[in-house]
Formats: C-alpha cells, structure tokens, sequence
C-alpha cells in the first residue's frame, strides 16, 4: 500500500514544487500572513478536507476522516517568511522587497499539502483521522503555535509529529534526537539611565555606555561560574545601543540579548543572575536600570516512543546509514508547546543542494535547498500515520479478541 502513496507523491513532485516556489516568490512576515493561510485553505478544501481558518489568528487547520474510527494524528508544517532581502539568482526569488523564505517553511507547507492530497484519495482504507496544521508565526516570539493549541487544534490528537528542512544536511539524511532537542528561547532587555554632558568633561557624567560595557563582561560569568558545567545554557549579549555624537556622553544605552536553555531550573536561575548583575554592577557606577526579561519558546523535548517510530519508519523506506542521532541545538522552536500537550516527535530531513558552493545557512540571504526534500519530508510523514494507525488498529483488534 506504501508503494501506492509513493508513487503518486512521485507524481503529484511538479504540483509540490510550483506551489512551494509561489510561496517563496510571494512570503509573508509572521502575524501579517494573509495571502498564503488562503492558499493553504483554499488547496485542503479542494481535496475535500474539512477546513478550519483564523485558527488561533491565522492559522489554518484541515481534518481528514478515515473509513473508520480510530487514533488521530497530527502532522504541523509552519508558513512565515523572514524580513531578510532575497539575495538568491533562481528564477522563483521573492517579489516582496525584504521578505523572504529563508528557512524553509514554504517547503515545510508544500510538503504536507501532498501528504494531505496522498491520504485524502486514499480515505477509504485508512482507520482513524490525521489533523494537518499548518500554522502561522514560527518565527518571532510568541509564535502561533500556542495560539493555535488554545483555539483547539490538537482536540482529540493522540499524537503530532513535526518536520524541519536542513540546508545543510545530505539530501534526504533523516536526524532524530530523543529527549532535549531544541533549547528554551528567551530575551532580555536592560535600559541603562546615567547622567549624560560633555565627553571632555566625564568627570560630571555618569556614562551609560561604561556601566554597559562592564555590564556585558560581567553577564559572561554567568554560564562559566554559576551554572553546573554538565548543564548546557548560553547567554548572549546581541546588541548594545547608545549615543550618537563623538563628543557627547549619553543619558541612555540599551543591551538587548538572548538566553538558551534546557532546564527550567537554570532557566530561572539565569534571569535572576542577570538582574542581580545588572543592579549591582550599575548602581556601583552610579546609574540605574530597566530589565526586562521575556520568556520564550520552552525547550523541545521529543517523545521515547515517537522518536523511536521515526528512526524505525525513517529506516524501513532509505536504510539505516540515511538515519543520525542529532546532538541537541540551542535553536528554538515553538512546536515544542506540541509536545508538551501531546506525545510526538519532531526531526529534520536534510536538503542541501548538490552545488556545494550555494549551501548556505538557514536565515541567510542566499539561503535555499533542494526540493527533493518534499518527497523525503512526504513519505515519512505517510509512513508515520500508516505504521501509527495500522499499530493502534492491530491493538484494537486484539483487544476486542481479548474480550470475546
């Protein structure tokens, strides 16, 4: 029967990838999305699909009803763009200045469209329900997922699983990471006031930009002094703003900058050690302090017994030598509210293009990959919900053969 599924995404390829270069010519910054919820709407509809829009804001939810009863799955694919200029020479280059797709979030959605067009020809012989979600606002803080959760999205889900591109991966090299795979995400802000005058008169100031540039020295003793070496945490001093004139000292700086975690205990312990030094280390030199400290994504945190049916479906359709055991990353991704809902797992699939010198990073301005990865991403997600139906399908059955 997989064979069947697979051969008809083998056919369905142009569609996927016509309608994943529309998106990358026309993207949409998170929490403006407009166009694109539509188009996604407007395809699940098409395939006969009930279809749920503005979920959670914009987010857009299609349902698949099998022949009969069963688990249900879920399947997530983002759509938001970057505020990054497309720097790319490919005929399918962004048309909107400063916005691009620089993640893979059109392929993300491309991919899901065909698993949802695959499963919904095939209704008929499927036991259960699979939920497709596409969801807006990956990318910017707080996101859409949560949103999306709250609005309903995961009712009557038993389990989710989620996919991510990697451009620097093989084509179609499958990574799987158990436990902590993507770290909390938090920002912080310090507004610093002093007393700002005459930079040939310091002596009748109180700088702002020295009690910053102490400040930042200071917050980079909290990870090698006060957090257990065998914990993983990263704080990050991102920007340092202020003045404008080379001959006046200012009234105000702003340090701005993120926190990357896994425990939730060295989480707080972090924003509390950032605001002790920020106090004591300004108010030493005389100025005062605004901190804010914002929470977040919380660390993705996959499943045992999820991420084991990836690594056993991934390798059952490419081989064992295309599956690898990820080390954690302290990039951040709001599918982990997920996952705090409901079993799953989320894994990435490679995409590297085969002209090594255009391999670029993800959020990069040449950033792009190989849409074959939509075939990789399509037949995993299929072969989940099979082997995760067909499983729950053989359990029921032997329950009720338990009973008679």
């Amino acid at each position: 029967m997989k064979e069947k599924y697979f051969l008809r995404l083998e056919e369905l390829y142009p569609e996927l990838v016509d309608f994943r270069r529309d998106l990358h010519m026309y993207p949409e910054l998170s929490h403006t999305e407009e166009d694109t919820p539509k188009k996604i709407a407007d395809f699940l509809s098409s395939i006969g699909l009930e279809v749920r829009t503005g979920v959670g804001g914009r987010g857009v939810v299609g349902t698949l009803k099998g022949n009969n009863p069963g688990k249900t799955v879920a399947l997530r694919a983002d759509f938001d763009a970057l505020p990054i200029q497309d720097e790319k020479d490919v005929d399918y280059k962004s048309l909107i200045p400063g916005v691009m797709h620089a993640c893979g979030h059109d392929l993300h959605t491309a991919a899901l469209l065909g698993v949802a067009k695959i499963l919904s020809e095939n209704r008929d012989s499927i036991n259960g329900n699979i939920v497709f979600i596409h969801q807006f606002a990956e990318e910017v803080i707080p996101g859409g997922a949560k949103a999306m959760i709250e609005d309903g999205c995961l009712q009557d889900v038993d389990v989710v699983y989620g996919a991510h591109v990697s451009s620097t991966d093989s084509l179609g090299k499958i990574g799987i990471k158990e436990g902590y795979a993507m770290a909390n995400g938090d920002i912080f802000e310090i507004e610093l006031a002093g007393k700002g005058g005459h930079a040939a008169t310091p002596h009748l100031t109180i700088d702002p930009l020295i009690a910053g540039s102490q400040l930042l020295l200071n917050l980079q003793q909290i990870v090698s002094r006060q957090v257990n070496p065998i914990d993983s945490a990263v704080v990050t001093v991102a920007s340092f703003h202020g003045g404008e004139g080379y001959n006046v000292i200012p009234d105000k700086a702003k340090i701005t900058g993120t926190v990357r975690t896994f425990k939730e205990s060295v989480r707080e312990h972090i924003e509390q050690a950032i605001g002790k030094i920020a106090e004591s280390t300004c108010s030493g030199l005389g100025a005062s302090i605004d901190y804010k400290y914002t929470r977040g994504y919380p660390a993705v945190v996959n499943h045992p017994e999820e991420t084991g049916r990836v690594e056993k479906v991934a390798i059952s359709l490419f081989g064992k030598e295309i599956v690898k055991r990820n080390p954690a990353q302290m990039g951040m991704e709001d599918f982990a509210y997920y996952l705090k809902e409901r079993p799953g797992s989320f894994f990435w699939v490679g995409g590297a293009l085969e002209d090594q010198t255009k391999i670029y990073p993800h959020h990069h301005p040449k950033f792009d990959v190989d849409e074959r990865a939509i075939i990789y991403i399509g037949k995993l997600f299929i072969g989940l919900v099979l082997d995760f139906l067909s499983h729950n399908e053989n359990r029921i059955a032997m329950d009720k053969e338990a009973i008679q």
